[in-house]
């Protein structure tokens, strides 16, 4: 069977943020596959629900041999295991892992969709991903992650996290 690049996002605005990405990227190395690429931690104000904290976000790249349902099960056993509650859309979360891309599988089930529906329009996303894989194309779009992320309308603040201090980056648009 051959193995797919797939890229997942972790966020986290609960409690220790840092302490539950390194948990959930431990449990994703143990159970997801070869990790390939990371890229750096951003912090970045909430999307949907705004008025709660800061979520700190990471993008992680495996080599997996598991098919998506089963990487889906991975993720949802990493946000388990960092005591994630699902009780708001949006809401506050200690851990929450996305598959945006699977390859270049395109599939819509009831429990996931791959790529992500709403990555062209989350910069917190986009981000990350653009900074270990910014010429890579969106599947349905056709468009790179670079392109998407100079298009994006979200211009929601972000920082790159640097333990403890973010560094202010660019407006979005500029």
């Amino acid at each position: 069977m051959a193995s797919t690049l797939a890229y997942l996002l972790l966020g986290s605005n609960l409690g220790d943020r840092a302490a539950h990405l390194a948990a959930g990227r431990q449990q994703l190395l143990a159970t997801a596959g070869d990790l390939v690429a990371e890229s750096a931690i951003y912090e970045t104000a909430a999307w949907g629900v705004e008025n709660q904290p800061a979520f700190l976000n990471q993008v992680l790249a495996f080599d997996t041999y598991l098919p998506a349902q089963a990487l889906l099960a991975v993720c949802l056993a990493a946000e388990q295991q960092e005591g994630r509650l699902r009780l708001e859309r949006w809401g506050a979360r200690s851990l929450d892992v996305d598959v945006l891309l699977f390859g270049t599988t395109i599939m819509q089930t009831p429990f996931l969709t791959v790529p992500h529906p709403a990555l062209p329009s989350r910069r917190f996303a986009l981000l990350p991903l653009a900074e270990i894989a910014p010429q890579l194309r969106h599947p349905q779009l056709g468009q790179t992650i670079a392109t998407l992320l100079q298009e994006c309308p979200d211009t929601l603040p972000a920082w790159r996290w640097l333990g403890g201090v973010a560094e202010p980056l660019a407006p979005a648009g500029s």
